[in-house]
């Protein structure tokens, strides 16, 4: 008697093309990738998760599509990306055990759904840490180009239509930056910076050496190496222990004229310590895709200041991005059928 191979059903709860299902169950042949594309939202742009915000479900396709994620084995994405709507899904279905989160942040939308200790254990939770390293880590070095090379600077005197006289430009390779956070977004900012002759310094609670990094600090060290580098990369997600840990004691030891770049989530930065630095020259320039509340309010002072550039939490947006994130899950799936540990599983203590 011969037993079936074990198979896995897992439903988009999220907006996902046609043509990655077929990829994913190339990939792992043994996924039935379940899907309903009347009930997703269509998606406007790549990674657009969320899909449409006009997109509204009658109350007979509200129903149809709990119905479909509370039959699912696993869960492509957050239903419709909102925490309430996970933790509705995880308590209705007993049988779900694992979900795959689209943001590399995911762990943010578990700790958001506020789902108690048996709810944790039974379901595993997975991010899509590491496809957005190299857009990030691009951004990354252009913000702190863009310091270096004077941008507001420029941007004033051609706006003036001034032609003023010359003056010095900093050079990345012979700068020291600081890399907060040595994540896959760290480390391939480390690497580019390397390429660039600069000199990293970066921080882990918990290694000693890392590629092209020349000195590994503690976070609580933060302040006291602030005062040695020309430049901070801020990669770190959005946790307890995260939350302002870049705030006024930080920046008074900053080298003044240092840029800062802002690529993981932005509850990391005190922004009212982060202006009160833009004010007095101890950041001589910010560029921040990301901020603690977005949108960004209208009234926030960072919109108008003449030392930041704004992105709008768009850095890792790129085309190849929704089908890196439908690669990683097929890949997780034939762990998770092989009893391997899951990639990017999320830490659901501190949640990244």
């Amino acid at each position: 008697m011969t037993t079936s191979a074990p198979r896995l059903r897992v439903v988009a709860a999220t907006p996902i093309s046609e043509e990655l299902v077929a990829l994913v169950t190339s990939i792992e042949p043994r996924v039935d990738f379940v899907r309903d594309q009347d009930l997703l939202p269509p998606m406007r742009h790549p990674g657009d998760h969320s899909g449409d915000p006009e997109f509204r479900r009658s109350g007979d396709e509200q129903a149809r599509f709990e119905a479909l994620v509370d039959s699912a084995e696993v869960l492509y994405g957050v239903p419709d990306e909102k925490p309430e709507a996970l933790a509705r899904t995880i308590e209705a279905n007993p049988g779900l055990r694992w979900v795959q989160t689209m943001p590399a942040g995911g762990g943010a939308q578990v700790r958001a759904a506020n789902l108690d200790n048996d709810a944790l254990r039974r379901v595993a939770f997975s991010t899509t840490a590491g496809v957005h390293a190299t857009p990030l880590a691009e951004f990354a070095v252009f913000g702190l180009l863009a310091g270096a090379k004077a941008l507001p600077r420029l941007q004033s005197q051609q706006a003036r239509s001034e032609w003023s006289g010359r003056f010095t430009m900093g050079l990345i390779s012979e700068q020291r930056i600081l890399i907060v956070g040595l994540g896959s977004i760290g480390r391939e900012t480390a690497r580019l910076l390397s390429l660039l002759g600069a000199t990293v310094i970066g921080t882990s609670r918990h290694e000693q050496s890392v590629p092209h990094v020349a000195e590994v600090v503690h976070p609580d060290e933060l302040a006291a190496v602030a005062g040695r580098v020309d430049g901070i990369v801020v990669t770190l997600p959005g946790t307890v222990q995260t939350d302002n840990l870049l705030g006024e004691e930080f920046f008074r030891a900053v080298r003044p004229g240092a840029s800062l770049v802002s690529v993981g989530r932005g509850t990391v930065i005190d922004e009212q310590a982060l202006l009160g630095a833009l004010g007095d020259g101890r950041i001589g320039f910010a560029a921040l895709d990301v901020v603690a509340s977005e949108p960004l309010d209208e009234r926030s002072p960072l919109w108008g200041h003449p030392l930041v550039l704004l992105s709008p939490h768009t850095a890792a947006l790129n085309a190849a991005e929704d089908r890196l994130i439908a690669e990683l899950f097929a890949r997780n799936a034939t762990r998770f059928l092989d009893g391997e540990p899951l990639i990017n599983r999320v830490d659901t203590v501190e949640f990244y």
